[in-house]
């Protein structure tokens, strides 16, 4: 074990103790968080004799495939190369790690049908845990979605001849510095991959200056996530039912907030007191859903006619699901992001307003909505000034700006360089990313 790796090995020994801590505090919000503290260690319990096991007794040759997804974010975007391994290799397994209960949710709701496919919680980065977890499930090839670095894990990988790839890999200027700041155990880590599947040339610069070799750039796997028809459907359904047309009335529309962040609900609603229209719903889908109750709370505070997607009937056709005095609707709801894109007129994605580097784009474009962000996007820096230039998304710096901007947009579309068209020319013209990686991962798997 190098020097800079027993360093790094030490201080997380050091702060073991912590985690229970950690964990229940976490569980404040989210209770899930108690749960399966044995894989947070490298403990799993035996799945029995489900169809994943007599699958794998009756194909001995089948490969077991490991995706660890950290979160929400790359859990999905794991749908297009998980259907990508399904073509390929139709026999193989599939196991998905993720560290937050809502990864492990967003995997199950994605996923929860196929026997084949397994979600864990993928152990801390204590060398006795990670040998555990790869001793107990054996992949034969393992991916790390977007830049999740975990040396102790890379290492060991290495040692047991495991080809790691880090796919979908994104680096921020912002991250690239705080790895810096370890550049070698950085180097170490990154030099131990099998292969690096880059997002953009950009993301490959910063991993290559961080010592990376075996750069490829592959694009985003998101581009190639197809929107799935049934939400798309539900979506059209909720705009009929929450602004039925009205007799000699124009059309009501809805503005949606999109996986907002801490702090900047209370900036939109602020805005929206000083520009409220009655032809207009404000739709806040909060990005974490601990955070549903308070942001519905807030909305009610601060005055509004509130109703909660949780609370509406979405099956009842003849009836409308919200009264025109309804101001301000909090999407509380998972897994339906797709649908509350294909409902609003115009769609604002959140993350950006404050400086979180914004939350992804690419989904709002997909389903042809025209799409304002904020001012912060370094998390989505290439997707964002690419979506800018070509027309598929418009930059905003505030609040206010934002209704305004969506108020141009509907009332002024000829004036707007911002169309469905673009969004869906713009998602054509950048896919691809899952057949690549895709190319990776049969070199290293017969290598």
């Amino acid at each position: 074990m190098s020097r800079s790796r027993l360093l790094y090995t030490l201080l997380i020994c050091l702060l073991a103790p912590l985690l229970p801590l950690y964990l229940l505090w976490r569980s404040r919000r989210q209770p899930a968080y108690r749960q399966h503290w044995g894989e947070r260690l490298g403990y799993y319990r035996q799945p029995g004799a489900d169809a994943a096991t007599l699958t794998a007794a009756t194909n001995p040759h089948a490969p077991l495939i490991w995706l660890h997804a950290v979160s929400v974010g790359e859990t999905r975007a794991t749908q297009p190369l998980v259907k990508a391994i399904r073509q390929r290799w139709p026999q193989a397994r599939l196991l998905l790690s993720h560290m937050t209960p809502t990864g492990r949710q967003t995997a199950a709701e994605l996923y929860g049908q196929d026997p084949l496919i397994r979600s864990v919680y993928l152990p801390y980065d204590f060398p006795w845990a990670m040998r555990r977890f790869l001793h107990h499930f054996q992949p034969q090839l393992g991916l790390i979605m977007e830049t999740e670095l975990w040396p102790n894990l890379v290492a060991l990988c290495q040692q047991n001849h495991l080809p790691l790839l880090l796919a979908n890999a994104r680096l921020s200027e912002k991250s690239a510095r705080g790895y810096a700041r370890h550049p070698q155990l950085t180097a170490q880590t990154l030099q131990a991959l099998s292969a690096i599947a880059a997002q953009s040339a950009d993301d490959a610069a910063r991993l290559q200056q961080l010592g990376a070799n075996q750069v490829h750039i592959t694009g985003n796997l998101k581009f190639d996530i197809q929107p799935p028809a049934d939400l798309l459907q539900r979506g059209h359904r909720w705009r009929q039912q929450w602004c039925p047309q009205r007799p000699s009335q124009p059309p009501r529309r809805i503005l949606l907030a999109a996986s907002t962040r801490e702090g900047e609900e209370a900036l939109i609603l602020d805005a929206w007191q000083r520009h409220l229209d009655p032809n207009w719903l404000l739709l806040i889908v909060p990005r974490h859903p601990q955070r549903f109750d308070a942001v519905a709370a807030l909305a009610t505070r601060r005055g509004f006619h509130t109703a909660r997607r949780s609370q509406l009937n979405d099956h009842a056709a003849s009836t409308p699901a919200l009264t025109h005095a309804t101001q301000v609707l909090i999407g509380d709801s998972m897994g339906e992001l797709f649908a509350y894109y294909a409902a609003c007129d115009v769609a604002f994605i959140g993350g950006s307003l404050l400086d979180y580097g914004s939350q992804n784009l690419i989904e709002a474009c997909a389903v042809g909505v025209p799409v304002l962000i904020g001012p912060s996007t370094y998390n989505f820096q290439e997707a964002a000034q690419a979506a800018l230039a070509a027309g598929a998304a418009q930059q905003i710096q505030n609040a206010d700006e934002l209704f305004s901007r969506a108020q141009t947009l509907i009332t002024a579309p000829a004036s707007a360089p911002t169309a469905p068209s673009a969004g869906l020319n713009f998602i054509a013209h950048h896919q691809g990313a899952s057949a690549r990686t895709l190319q990776l991962m049969e070199k290293l798997l017969t290598t």
